[in-house]
């Protein structure tokens, strides 16, 4: 009996070794990357993330058509939709809401650099803990720490684009109407500080795809330095 369990636990030592080694084997050499490697690795994946796929928000339905970042009104407006579509002027409620699509997609295409910029600027504290974190961890990490100046940044830009796209003066009169119909509660919406968020939003979203896409797909690694910093997130 005794020989028998002897037997046993030297198999199991024997197959727990096979195992450890299988994994020894599979990791990559690069392991000694520094965190500044890993740091850079990062940044390229956002800054691809900024070149491959916000770019797609600077055409034209670039956020009308998306359904992931098309903006829609906020709440506290959708009785103006309800109150201009029940006096027949449906139509001028759509126009609203694809102007401000529209103003988004032109600030977008306005403020690209801002992005590049910021993905640039980013320090990364601790790059293997975010390398080895969520399929979204770099994307979260850099709206953590640029959201708030980004906005400081966007803000104008969008503004802007309100009056380039006529945003302001179609608004303006859809405003007009609905406070005009009789026994309807007042609104005065700010709309640029509305349309700011949520052009981020949009904007943080494509960049998640394209780290997302980077993590599971070895072909979008298109650089040696994203398959040398990602291989090391594939045996985590």
């Amino acid at each position: 009996m005794i020989k028998r369990i002897l037997v046993l636990v030297i198999a199991i030592q024997f197959a727990g070794c096979a195992e450890l080694q299988k994994v020894v084997n599979n990791l990559p050499s690069n392991v000694g990357l520094t965190q500044e490697q890993i740091g850079n690795g990062l940044r390229q994946a956002l800054d691809n993330g900024v070149k491959n796929q916000v770019t797609k928000l600077t055409a034209t339905d670039g956020f009308y058509r998306n359904e992931l970042v098309k903006i829609l009104l906020p709440e506290e407006l959708q009785a103006v939709d309800k109150g201009l579509r029940s006096i027949g002027l449906g139509n001028l409620a759509d126009e609203g809401i694809k102007v401000l699509n529209r103003a988004a997609e032109d600030a977008v295409k306005t403020a690209t650099p801002i992005f590049v910029n910021a993905v640039k600027e980013i320090t990364f504290n601790d790059a293997k803990n975010i390398l080895l974190g969520e399929q979204n961890a770099a994307t979260s990490y850099l709206q953590s720490k640029t959201n708030e100046s980004l906005y400081a940044s966007f803000s104008p830009v969008i503004n802007d684009s309100f009056s380039k796209v006529g945003a302001d003066k179609i608004w303006s009169n859809l405003i007009t109407r609905y406070n005009s119909i009789p026994f309807v509660s007042k609104v005065n919406p700010d709309l640029t500080a509305y349309v700011t968020n949520q052009a981020l939003k949009g904007v943080f979203t494509m960049i998640e795809i394209e780290e997302k896409g980077i993590r599971e797909k070895v072909g979008l690694r298109t650089t040696a330095l994203l398959k040398q910093v990602f291989a090391l997130q594939d045996v985590k």
